[in-house]
């Protein structure tokens, strides 16, 4: 058992023994304190999806450079209305004061400690991440096996959807323990790197110059950003790699699809060969025997 927590369950016990502090820290409940109570949650969380639909709904109405922005201020809205939340619920059901406060602190602890521990881990990295910002809402990042756009900031994780349009919720607390890779950190724009393998014997110089024309004539291209081809020799190909910046992040997968059937059309007008699947199985096979 960890020191701390025996230090909190010692604490806990003396102050109980002490002139029966537990019974003076909760205040007389009332059935019109419960229904204050629950008044005010159902109005926090009323409040709390008002605010989250009403950012929404503006963030997709006001300038494409504003929309991230727009919806990155909902968490910190949903922060504010649970800790007013929260301290009228404990004002409304304990007496507050200092020694009352560090007994109900020792028993929270103790609780926590056995029951809670990983819920409050994520709790608490949620605030950590609201300050260090590794992910903000409208971002797009890979969390282990998991890539997509953070459509969600809540109170134990956040809500990605994935390329499959599928939501998946990861506890906060993967920020201790996992790497997380942020395409545009906050930027509207986030970079795609497109592939292609073609045949050893093509031309380079024409497809280098292909692929420059593609990105430079899609619709999605944000052409203040640079375009860059990049050229790997492969065993059984050659492998250029495409890497732009479409004008908008959420557009990743239509503007790559874009750039791959314009770059396709033009490989085809300009007969150059792909590679030999013959080859490429022998590699393969090699690689799999090594």
């Amino acid at each position: 058992m960890p020191f701390s927590m025996i230090y909190n369950i010692s604490l806990f016990a003396q102050l109980l023994d002490d002139n029966g502090i537990a019974e003076r820290l909760l205040t007389d409940i009332t059935v019109n304190k419960i229904l204050k109570a629950l008044i005010s949650v159902f109005i926090a969380y009323g409040i709390s999806v008002s605010i989250q639909s009403f950012v929404n709904w503006l963030s997709e109405r006001v300038p494409r450079l504003f929309r991230l922005t727009i919806k990155q201020s909902v968490p910190f809205w949903k922060g504010l209305i649970l800790i007013i939340t929260v301290v009228y619920l404990l004002n409304l059901f304990l007496n507050l004061s200092q020694r009352n406060l560090l007994a109900f602190t020792g028993t929270i602890a103790v609780a926590l400690g056995f029951a809670f521990k990983d819920y409050v881990s994520s709790i608490i990295a949620g605030v950590v991440t609201l300050f260090e910002a590794p992910y903000r809402v409208g971002d797009r990042i890979r969390i282990g096996e998991h890539y997509g756009e953070v459509i969600g900031y809540g109170l134990r994780g956040l809500r990605l959807q994935t390329p499959d349009d599928n939501t998946v919720t990861i506890p906060h607390n993967k920020t201790w323990t996992d790497a997380i890779s942020n395409a545009n950190s906050g930027q509207l724009e986030a970079q795609v790197v497109t592939e292609f393998y073609l045949d050893h014997e093509v031309d380079t110089e024409k497809v280098i110059q292909i692929l420059y024309q593609t990105a430079y004539s899609s619709r999605y291209t944000q052409l203040k950003l640079p375009v860059v081809v990049i050229m790997e020799e492969l065993p059984w190909c050659t492998q250029f790699k495409l890497k732009s910046y479409p004008m908008d992040a959420r557009d990743e997968f239509i503007y790559k699809t874009d750039l791959i059937r314009q770059a396709k059309q033009a490989f085809t007008k300009h007969q150059l060969s792909y590679p030999n699947k013959i080859g490429q199985v022998t590699s393969q096979t090699m690689f799999e025997n090594n």
